[in-house]
């Protein structure tokens, strides 16, 4: 038998077979740091990166010949997919897209990191999600920012940079980890609790580093490009996406000399003596004080006697009694036999809609983001989350910014339910709301279906059944529908021919933005920056070369505006879905939304035809959901920004308006030249989502303020039933108080509080207004116009009336005979 050769073993590892080979080769010419380093290193530093990498797809980067010197650099190759030579026990994954499947390695095991070495990955990239016991990815369960210093600047300037994210995080309630990188700088690792999708972790990581760049403009860059980080250090929020991956604590760095990614103590961080970390000093620092690392670590679960005793700890352990209004109760609750519901609006980051059963002393609760099933319409997702205290049940109002679930409660219905069932995996219950609730009125019967068993399993279905007393009317159980839509990396459909075959059509909703302010975006040199037209949101199917025109609201418009029709003939044959505005244009050709009021809701063709000779229309297109059949909404701006404009022709009253190309205040002085209402700022890197409102848009308005008589209000609905809906105003002029619109946005609890007192005080029989409208009138109370307020709007329509008036609050300083008309 030949004997083996001299720098080659057969080892045994966890009962797995494995040939180790050229352990003299030097991997690290600049240090002598051979393959048998490498290997010795990884094996002897497994029990401390495992748990970081394990569950995890691991992408790897080879240096088969070494990573040679500065002068010389080695050979690297970026791998996911496995090949056939991998080993058959490597436990391993499949990540499905569209086009094509990838099979991942799990690093599970000292035996798969051996492997791993052996074959020369020196650096192990890992995502901030696990898969699934069901083998799909997961939500993350840890957020990273990653520190680079640009030219000019080193890990000092990373430390002050990592000592600023720190105190957010803190007020964020979460514990800042650090890692020097290996490489130039330093990743900072916060544990998360796993029920935010990568989306949500990313948008959160982003706005973070965009408000460090706002406060910080010297030291701190959010942006990708190079030119421009030279002096600063780059908050890289993005590695927070589905798709990316981070090398791995305790990974091995493909640098001229062998650095690891290590996880660091903030007294290792602020000692003034920081740097990167070589794999010799490694095991020493472990010893020494153990893995800094650890708080990255899942939280131990509690065990099944403490959750009886107290429901409510999770709960309390998300919150801060001082710092949100919702309710958080001091001790454990009692059991119960009650059988109250809520559902609520839950306006946050992105809006949905939260469903609690009270049971067992507490309420059962489920996030819903496409909210309650209507009649007949498929399962809607429903995610698991903590027990809510009882006393939540009547919550309503605002949770502050920075704190756990920040946005805008109301309760959208309330009542009693029977219960069918309530079991660990199965809920079936019929509710009984209020008549002027969200579910209309009517008996509702629901099924809640956990999909997979497993103490971890968050995600159920909402099934809406069958009632058997009456027959179910549609409600407005989900205002704002949308499809959920996942981003992947994709190649672009070809936009020079039809595939073969007949598509189903699809049907869509639009994306909406979100309001914002110049301070809040700031100059938005890393986003598109586009016009605000003031006019009609359209999304317009051109399928089998005939063009049909749907509002916002699921309207068909098409025979409202027929010289659109021309759309058809500008996409050169392709069947597309389009979103954009129609506007009118005065004689200037600048847009005018008083006159295209003039042409809204006609839709005899005589009428059409009259009116559209005085009000020419324009079609501001800005966005494709579909190319020939394809849904493209998962694609990033960039990527169907040019679809738009390599598909359609922009000429006649069909107009792909450019982005503008400047900065956010430049774009506002262009928007008061055209007397628009505003801009757009879009995330060059953000899916369309459609149906959703996102922060992936945003929209910054050219409001004005005014001074108005308050002579009226009328009653709201809902939350606000009983009390001020709205409020009826008007402006002196030279024949009376001259009724300009009402107002019903802007109020906060405390205001309509003040004002409803106010209101029983001034009561009168008649109206002090001219010209209201009749429908305005209907159920109003009129008021002695002594009140004066202020309004925020967007501008004067042609009948002079305020357009979007938002209440910006009482005005005690003023008297009404001082109120006049801004112009």
């Amino acid at each position: 038998m030949a004997s083996r050769k001299s720098n080659e073993q057969i080892v045994q590892i966890e009962g797995h077979r494995l040939t180790l080979s050229n352990l003299d080769k030097v991997m690290y010419p600049e240090t002598g740091t051979t393959k048998g380093d490498v290997i010795s290193y990884y094996t002897a530093v497994a029990p401390y990166l495992l748990p970081y990498a394990a569950g995890r797809p691991v992408t790897r980067k080879r240096w088969v010949n070494g990573v040679g010197t500065d002068e010389k650099p080695g050979m690297v190759f970026f791998q996911k997919d496995l090949d056939d030579s991998t080993p058959d026990w490597v436990a391993r994954q499949t990540i499905h897209h569209k086009q094509h499947d990838n099979s991942y390695p799990l690093l599970n095991d000292v035996a798969t990191l051996t492997w791993l070495a052996q074959i020369a990955s020196l650096e192990l990239h890992v995502p901030q999600w696990r898969f699934t016991d069901a083998g799909e990815p997961g939500h993350p369960d840890r957020m990273v920012l990653d520190l680079d210093p640009g030219d000019g600047v080193g890990l000092p300037e990373c430390v002050e940079v990592a000592k600023l994210v720190r105190a957010v995080l803190d007020d964020m309630g979460l514990e800042a980890v650090p890692v020097t990188s290996g490489s130039k700088g330093i990743h900072l690792y916060a544990r998360l609790d796993g029920t935010s999708t990568s989306d949500e972790v990313s948008q959160v990581a982003h706005e973070l580093a965009r408000s460090l760049e706002a406060d910080h403009p010297d030291l701190v860059i959010s942006t990708m490009r190079k030119a421009d980080r030279r002096g600063k250090v780059m908050v890289d929020w993005s590695q927070n996406n589905a798709s990316k991956t981070t090398v791995t604590p305790y990974s091995l760095r493909g640098r001229s000399r062998p650095f690891v990614a290590m996880p660091r103590t903030w007294r290792e961080i602020t000692s003034g003596r920081l740097r990167q970390v070589e794999i010799g000093e490694v095991l020493k620092i472990l010893k020494k004080r153990g893995d800094a690392a650890e708080p990255l670590m899942p939280a131990k679960p509690q065990s099944a006697d403490d959750a009886e005793l107290d429901r409510l700890a999770k709960y309390r352990s998300m919150r801060d009694a001082g710092k949100t209004p919702e309710p958080v109760p001091a001790d454990a609750p009692d059991s119960g036999s009650g059988r109250s519901f809520v559902i609520q609006k839950h306006a946050a980051r992105n809006l949905h809609y939260d469903f609690r059963l009270e049971h067992a002393g507490v309420l059962v609760s489920w996030a819903l983001p496409k909210g309650v099933p209507g009649p007949g319409e498929k399962n809607h997702l429903a995610v698991h989350v903590e027990d809510h205290p009882l006393e939540y049940g009547g919550f309503s109002g605002d949770i502050p910014k920075g704190e756990y679930g920040a946005g805008h409660v109301d309760i959208w219905d309330h009542g009693e339910y029977e219960a069918e069932k309530f079991r660990d995996s199965e809920v079936i219950a019929t509710l009984h709301g209020q008549k002027n609730g969200g579910l209309g009125g009517e008996p509702v019967k629901v099924a809640l279906i956990r999909t997979k068993q497993g103490d971890d399993e968050k995600n159920w279905l909402i099934h809406r059944m069958r009632t058997e007393t009456h027959t179910e009317t549609h409600t407005e159980t989900h205002p704002e529908p949308h499809t959920e839509t996942r981003t992947e990396a994709r190649t672009e459909p070809d936009s020079t021919k039809k595939p073969r075959g007949a598509h189903r059509p699809k049907e869509y909703t639009p994306m909406l933005a979100t309001l914002s302010s110049e301070a809040k975006v700031g100059d938005g040199s890393d986003a598109a920056v586009e016009m605000k037209w003031d006019g009609v949101r359209v999304l317009a199917y051109v399928r089998d070369g005939k063009t049909r025109l749907v509002s916002r609201n699921g309207i068909d418009i098409t025979t409202t505006y027929p010289e659109l029709a021309e759309l058809a003939d500008r996409t050169d044959g392709h069947d597309i879905v389009l979103d954009g505005e129609v506007i009118g244009v005065d004689k200037r050709g600048l847009p005018d939304f008083g006159l295209l009021q003039q042409r809204m809701r006609l839709t005899k063709p005589a009428d059409v035809a009259k009116a559209a000779k005085g009000v020419p229309v324009k079609f501001m297109l800005f966005d494709v959901l579909e190319l020939d059949g394809e849904d493209v909404t998962d694609r990033d701006y960039e990527a169907r920004r040019r679809m738009l404009e390599d598909t359609v022709r922009s000429e006649g009253e069909v107009l792909v308006p450019p982005a503008f190309d400047g900065t956010v205040s430049e774009g506002l002085d262009r928007a008061r030249e055209l007397r628009l209402e505003g801009i757009m700022v879009k995330d060059r890197s953000a899916p369309y989502r459609v149906g959703r409102r996102s922060e992936a848009w945003l929209k910054v308005k050219l409001h004005r303020t005014q001074e108005v008589v308050v002579a009226g209000w009328r009653p709201g609905n809902g939350r606000r039933a009983g009390t001020v809906g709205s409020l009826l105003l008007g402006i002196p002029g030279d024949d009376g108080l001259q009724y300009v619109g009402r107002v019903g946005t802007g109020f906060n609890d405390r205001a309509l509080d003040e004002l409803s007192k106010l209101a029983k005080k001034q009561e009168r029989k008649t109206s002090a207004l001219i010209d209201v409208p009749r429908a305005d009138a209907r159920d109003a109370h009129w008021l002695t116009p002594s009140l004066v307020g202020e309004v925020e709007f967007a501008e004067w329509t042609r009948d002079g009336r305020l357009r979007q008036p938002s209440w910006r609050g009482l005005r005690p300083d003023k008297s009404p005979d001082e109120v006049v008309r801004e112009v």
